[in-house]
């Protein structure tokens, strides 16, 4: 009898989803995507808008540091896909990319949809394997149940591993596969599916879970006694980037953060790439004591001796604000942000307010809520997967990208990793059915 193709359903139309349907259908595997938006990759193309960063070109020993706790587990990842994979990878799809200054890398148009419809070209018309299957408006409702303890596949056509059900618009639609792979993202952007409902659903197949937190976030202010920016603050400035600034902080563990770069104020505090790159140390201290306190150098490239000498010398018949800005070349933002945190008295005092241009502390008092994240910490546990990604507790049921318990800064660092993530699953796919197929009669 001939066997037929074991069926694997993959639940998850993102990155970490296509790429595993990527490897599974070239080795001629019948590949199933299932998704709950109308379209594949809504939350790639959303990311992608302002020019999508598909990976950074740091050398992989340092790359793979960016994963915090997470690193040594994600550094098998990221050995067998990493950033020059991702670029080969692309480049294969026939997308070019260049490093940016920042050591980001992003295609030559700097757009995801390009990159996007090439891929799903491949998946659809593959050079060799079999076709991947789409099934759009299938919002998977976390009933999974497995049919058989035989091992699979079997030489049986109607023979499968688990049933799944979905919601769809025309009824619930039931699908069978001998393989299920998870890859339903974090609990971020929920108006593009990710809305963190399988956590539930989970932990209902006994499959640990950490709870979802905001990751690459932005952060709620509080001055003195009040939380949030004054209203005049608020009003004038929401919206204006710090650029070319340090932010420091040291957690009550001792980790230190200092780096200059650039973000925004909003209307009730932080966020932007240099908030997003402290957001894990700052968000985990908020949580341990109730607050974080970060310190801002408005002129890090300026020694002290020299913003002092500048603050003190004589202002004439100029402003204060004038003199700051003539001298130290501060401006509105800058003054405001000074006004906020320091009295009129201090605002006077020379060296106090020279400090202050240098360590200009910010309390925050909270993370803005999951959903506005850039992404999220949390997920299912590592230790409930085995090294290549199958629920310990459920052999057949795998799963990738970031729905795992592992994050990582902006930069290109969460794109490759859930890449990584989805070829790592695929190859435990892979292992999984030759196993059974050498235990299955013929």
């Amino acid at each position: 009898m001939t066997r037929r193709a074991p069926i694997v359903a993959i639940v998850g139309a993102g990155p970490a989803g296509l790429m595993a349907a990527e490897v599974l259908s070239a080795t001629g595997v019948d590949v199933h995507v299932y998704d709950a938006m109308p379209t594949v990759g809504r939350k790639f193309l959303l990311a992608g808008l302002g020019g999508l960063n598909l990976t950074h070109a740091e050398p992989l020993e340092q790359f793979v540091t960016r994963y915090g706790e997470r690193s040594a587990a994600c550094t098998p990842w990221l050995h067998s896909f990493g950033p020059q994979a991702a670029r080969d990878w692309a480049q294969g799809l026939g997308i070019n990319t260049f490093v940016g200054t920042s050591q980001r890398v992003f295609p030559t148009d700097m757009k995801a949809a390009p990159l996007l419809r090439a891929w799903l070209h491949r998946l659809r018309h593959p050079a060799q394997g079999t076709p991947v299957t789409f099934h759009m408006r299938h919002h998977w409702n976390g009933q999974l149940s497995r049919n058989t303890s035989e091992p699979l596949p079997t030489p049986t056509p109607q023979t499968h591993t688990f049933t799944l059900t979905f919601d769809t618009p025309h009824g619930p639609h039931t699908a069978q596969a001998d393989v299920v792979l998870l890859a339903l993202g974090g609990g971020s952007w929920a108006r593009l599916g990710s809305d963190g409902a399988w956590q539930s659903w989970l932990a209902e197949q006994n499959i640990e879970v950490a709870p979802l937190r905001p990751s690459n976030c932005g952060f709620d202010v509080q001055v003195n006694d009040r939380l949030g920016w004054s209203e005049h603050f608020a009003s004038r400035f929401a919206g204006e980037a710090f650029k070319s600034v340090q932010l420091s902080f040291t957690d009550s563990l001792g980790h230190v953060f200092k780096r200059k770069g650039e973000f925004v104020a909003t209307a009730t505090g932080l966020e932007g790439s240099l908030v997003y790159a402290a957001s894990a140390l700052l968000r985990d201290e908020i949580e341990r004591s109730g607050q974080a306190t970060l310190h801002l150098n408005l002129r890090p490239e300026w020694s002290a001796e020299r913003v002092l000498e500048e603050v003190s010398h004589p202002r004439g018949s100029k402003s204060l604000s004038s003199h700051l800005k003539s001298r130290l070349n501060l401006n509105n933002l800058h003054m405001g942000l000074l006004h906020e945190v320091l009295s009129k008295e201090a605002m006077h005092n020379p060296a106090q307010l020279a400090h202050t241009i240098q360590h200009l502390p910010i309390t925050l008092h909270a993370a803005r809520p999951l959903d506005e994240a850039i992404s999220s910490a949390g997920g299912v546990r590592l230790e409930a997967l085995t090294a290549d990604l199958m629920a310990q507790s459920q052999p057949g049921l795998f799963m990738a990208g970031e729905m795992l318990d592992w994050e990582a800064p902006t930069g290109g660092y969460l794109l490759t990793a859930c890449l990584a993530s989805g070829r790592v699953a695929a190859g435990g796919v892979l292992a999984h059915v030759q196993a059974h197929r050498h235990q299955s009669p013929l």
